[in-house]
């Protein structure tokens, strides 16, 4: 039996279970080597925002803790990726390097080059982050990926069952030689600015965590998710999108706890097929993290206008539940999905600034930033992307409001300023009287202010702009 250890290269997949590459590491019965390299410029020009800098930091202390009750030492290195493989191979005389792989761009190159100049290294990569191994859905013909939703969602139902997930695997043999490694805080993740503070109390990463909300999700909320899931002021959906993207459960683990549950959840499945399709475009169009699918758009000119956008960014824009949204944002680090779809067509459509311009806050103030669910995102609701909302499905802030949060809680709880005005006018403050204003203690233009952009003429002009595009 050859002594000669393995590496063990975390990347984002920060758990135990269902851990394809922690298994196969394990199954060669050589002693392990579990390493995390911080290597932001692997990322490309999406390296982590400051929220998944606190987020990773935290998920990392989790996992670290982990490891340590299964022997293992977690070992820290920073970047540039191949450079550090290749000198922890010759530090420990490793000759396998085991790990998950990755379905962003820069990610994808840098196994690419991993397999072509780390020869001294058995490179042994492993599915990991989707249901469906990326390029097997593909259209009827076998050679074309899908482009609408619909028809891939429908694919993926008529393709046999996704893997079960692997049960944790044995114990590990530890590595017993020296292995250099930096400290946590070398890799200076946590943000130098103390707003960050609020997301603990909102957030607990790791996969405990993880494996707990899970649970939680399933047994309290999950047969009301398809009535509630709309519901920015109840809690209704899973909030485990932060936990998927750090890796801290697999998608197969939220699959299967929902599927094997009694009754229809086709609804929620359905959910999870939507990420899995955000993953499939990246796969297969991987300049639309940058660039519009639909190559129309390359000729919208938007308006640069930074008040207003530093309105939107800070929940001030005069419209409660925009404003509302955002706020939850920065406090958070997440936003519900509802009011993801209007902040992003009020930007776009109302506003008329650059899409990327969002989808750049996005990256940097969302704990569960992730590159393939961001792009779509906001490509869909800018109406840019494969299978996008239509340009003139516009958003009414004021109507989007009243009906998902007709008592006003959501927006009472992150725009305090119009708590006191009653249900008939908190989604619309400049329709009250001014003696409802005063009674309320809110002066439009000091306490909150007024819209800053009128609805109604604003979506018109977007739709005259999308005459254009279109002809």
């Amino acid at each position: 039996m050859s002594e000669k250890p393995v590496i063990l290269w975390f990347r984002r997949d920060l758990r135990l279970s269902d851990h394809p590459a922690l298994a196969d590491a394990t199954a060669l019965n050589r002693p392990i080597i579990p390493v995390y390299i911080h290597a932001p410029e692997d990322d490309g020009t999406w390296p982590p925002g400051a929220a998944s800098r606190w987020w990773l930091h935290r998920s990392l202390v989790s996992l670290r803790t982990r490891l340590k009750e299964r022997g293992l030492d977690l070992v820290f290195k920073t970047g540039p990726t191949v450079h550090v493989l290749k000198e922890l191979a010759a530090e420990t005389g490793a000759t396998a390097l085991c790990f998950n792989r990755r379905i962003e761009p820069a990610a994808r190159q840098v196994e690419a080059t991993l397999a072509t100049q780390v020869k001294e290294l058995e490179i042994r990569g492993f599915h990991n982050d989707t249901l469906f191994e990326p390029g097997t859905v593909l259209t009827r013909s076998g050679q074309t990926p899908y482009k609408v939703f619909t028809p891939f969602c429908n694919a993926c139902r008529e393709a046999p069952d996704p893997p079960r997930p692997n049960p944790l695997a044995k114990k590990p043999r530890p590595f017993s030689g020296p292995v250099s490694s930096v400290g946590l805080d070398a890799l200076n993740l946590m943000p130098e600015t103390p707003w960050h503070t609020s997301l603990a109390e909102a957030w607990e990463p790791g996969e405990p965590a993880a494996q707990e909300r899970l649970s939680r999700f399933v047994t309290a909320h999950l047969a009301d998710y398809p009535r509630l899931r709309d519901r920015p002021d109840i809690e209704g959906t899973s909030q485990l999108s932060p936990h998927l993207h750090f890796g801290e459960i697999s998608i197969r683990q939220v699959w299967w706890a929902v599927y094997t549950q009694p009754g229809d959840h086709a609804i929620f499945l359905k959910e999870l097929l939507w990420r899995e399709f955000a993953r499939h475009v990246l796969y297969f169009f991987p300049h639309t993290p940058d660039e519009p699918f639909d190559p129309r758009f390359r000729t919208f000119i938007p308006r640069t206008d930074p008040a207003s956008l530093k309105a939107w960014q800070r929940g001030q824009t005069g419209y409660p539940v925009v404003d509302a949204a955002m706020r939850q944002l920065w406090a958070t680090g997440w936003m519900h999905n509802r009011m993801r779809m209007v902040v992003a067509s009020f930007l776009f459509k109302d506003l008329r600034i650059d899409w990327r311009e969002g989808a750049r806050w996005f990256w940097d103030t969302l704990v569960d930033a992730d590159l393939a669910n961001n792009t779509l995102g906001w490509q869909w609701s800018a109406g840019c992307g494969v299978d996008a909302a239509p340009y003139f499905r516009i958003f009414n802030p004021v109507s989007q409001g009243t009906k998902f949060d007709p008592q006003g809680r959501y927006v009472r709880q992150w725009v305090p300023e119009t708590a006191a005005l009653p249900d008939a006018v908190i989604h619309q403050p400049w329709s009250a009287p001014e003696s409802v204003l005063q009674e309320a203690d809110l002066t439009l233009g000091k306490t909150y202010p007024h819209p800053i952009t009128d609805h109604r003429k604003t979506r018109l002009e977007a739709l005259k702009i999308w005459e254009r595009i279109r002809s």
